[in-house]
């Protein structure tokens, strides 16, 4: 288990990641997220407006969040595969005085991590929020990612594992 702080606007949160095969309550569930990879190479997808980053986002209504995590990577990658539950990362507001009891997260909410093995590399349109696609040696992460730090690095490990 690895614990970090990180600064979301002018916020300071706590994020601890937990190797788990077990879904956190589904509502409290913000984001779904994932390592997709073809062979030994990682997908990275650069997103309009952030830049180089891994496939994810929000649940959408009657979805779970394994679909969810299908549908992000086929948006935003242009891929289908198969997928395999790795852990969640608990996303922690108590010692973030910015957050209300209005605020859109909840003080203790979850973002859930899968990995993909990729099955099916469909053309890149870029219909959605992504502009392209590459395939990159994981190692090289932090060169395309300007947020990589400590915790994703473990979540990386468990992926590759």
């Amino acid at each position: 288990m690895t614990t970090t702080y990180v600064n979301w606007g002018k916020s300071r949160v706590k994020l601890i990641w937990e190797k788990n095969t077990l879904l956190p309550q589904s509502n409290l569930i913000t984001s779904v997220h994932g390592f997709c990879f073809k062979e030994d190479q990682l997908l990275l997808v650069d997103l309009k407006d952030r830049g180089w980053d891994f496939p994810g986002g929000h649940i959408e209504s009657e979805e779970t969040p394994e679909e969810c995590f299908k549908r992000e990577a086929l948006e935003e990658g242009y891929i289908e595969g198969e997928c395999k539950l790795l852990g969640h990362i608990i996303v922690d507001h108590c010692e973030n005085p910015m957050w209300t009891e209005g605020s859109p997260y909840p003080k203790i909410g979850y973002q859930v991590f899968y990995k993909m093995n990729i099955t099916k590399l469909l053309p890149f349109e870029g219909k959605y929020e992504s502009t392209r696609r590459i395939f990159i040696n994981p190692n090289d992460i932090s060169d395309y990612y300007s947020k990589w730090n400590g915790l994703y690095q473990e979540i990386m490990d468990c992926a590759i594992q």
